[in-house]
């Protein structure tokens, strides 16, 4: 073993070590920013620019999202991402379509993501992203101004256009992922001179891990975890269990810290082509709300390999 693949080899475990250590130090801090995700394990892309690529053929996912359903002004996401490998040399690329929409706000991003991945072993690699983001803002203050006017709500923001960047590590082997990202690094504020209205962007930090046990010829598990946090927002993490069977249809369950319980569904029709559903139901006060019929998501993936027949099974991650 060469100096290299002994340090190298260690990377899980500083990766693992980092990220609890964000979970630590910022376990008081405190509004969801970035969009939510039930199905985050089939939208990696989404928060993690490294993975960019990792699947080893162009691959497509959109993704609905329709959060607390019933209530007025609840959040709609829609997501449409592609990436691909780039040429033979470790590059990857991908474009990514944000629309999320809660109450008066609308936000849209659009990004191109690049990666450039290291094999540190026969079954390992590791990836370093980077995110180029465009991100439009339209905050209708006008819609709630309307009964008790308000100083701090004269003008509406609209469409505020601002840059961004953010960046990924991800490591991955055949059956076991982790991945530390922060996707938009620049915390933008939005103020109208006109007016006194004002909006802000934090950053978002994510640890995402998964692994994927044979338990035999026909079945899989995929445990994962997704841990997001937000300065002025509480802590989230997402734990997940998911069964693969006949590496044909998925089943499984999720539970987001003092927040939701979820359901899960997934069809492997073939090898390229994937559909996946997820209810969620509040744990909250929110949840037992007559007017709250939970929260509903969609994803449709399809991956263009070229070799059809060539894959032992379908790629879990």
């Amino acid at each position: 073993m060469t100096i290299y693949q002994k340090y190298i080899g260690l990377f899980p475990r500083i990766m693992a070590f980092l990220g609890l250590a964000i979970l630590f130090f910022n376990s008081n801090l405190h509004a969801q920013q970035d969009a939510q995700y039930t199905q985050y394990m089939y939208n990696t892309v989404s928060v993690n620019p490294g993975y960019a690529g990792s699947r080893g053929h162009l691959s497509i996912a959109a993704l609905h999202r329709s959060q607390w359903v019933g209530l007025d002004g609840a959040p709609k996401t829609q997501t449409l991402n592609v990436h691909s490998p780039v040429g033979h040399n470790g590059m990857g690329m991908g474009i990514s379509l944000v629309s999320d929409e809660i109450g008066p706000t609308s936000e849209t991003y659009f990004d191109i993501d690049f990666s450039y991945t290291l094999k540190t072993s026969k079954e390992s690699k590791l990836s370093f992203g980077f995110k180029a983001s465009a991100h439009l803002l339209d905050i209708r203050f006008s819609e709630l101004n309307q009964f008790a006017p308000d100083l701090t709500l004269q003008q509406d923001i609209d469409n505020k256009f601002s840059p961004n960047f953010g960046a990924g590590i991800y490591y991955h082997t055949n059956n076991y992922y982790v991945g530390l990202s922060v996707p938009r690094f620049l915390q933008t504020s939005h103020f109208e001179e006109s007016s006194l209205s004002t909006a802000s962007e934090q950053m978002n930090f994510y640890l995402i891990t998964g692994y994927v046990f044979d338990l035999n010829s026909n079945v899989k598990f995929k445990p994962t975890i997704l841990s997001k946090i937000t300065q002025g927002a509480p802590l989230q993490v997402d734990f997940s269990a998911n069964f693969m069977l006949n590496d044909k249809f998925i089943l499984g369950a999720a539970y987001r810290w003092d927040a939701a319980l979820s359901g899960m569904v997934g069809f492997q029709i073939n090898e390229s082509f994937l559909i996946g559903m997820a209810y969620d139901r509040e744990i909250t006060e929110l949840g037992s709300a007559a007017f709250n019929d939970g929260s509903f998501e969609i994803i449709f993936r399809y991956d263009f390999i070229k070799t059809k027949g060539y894959l032992k099974s379908p790629r879990f991650f």
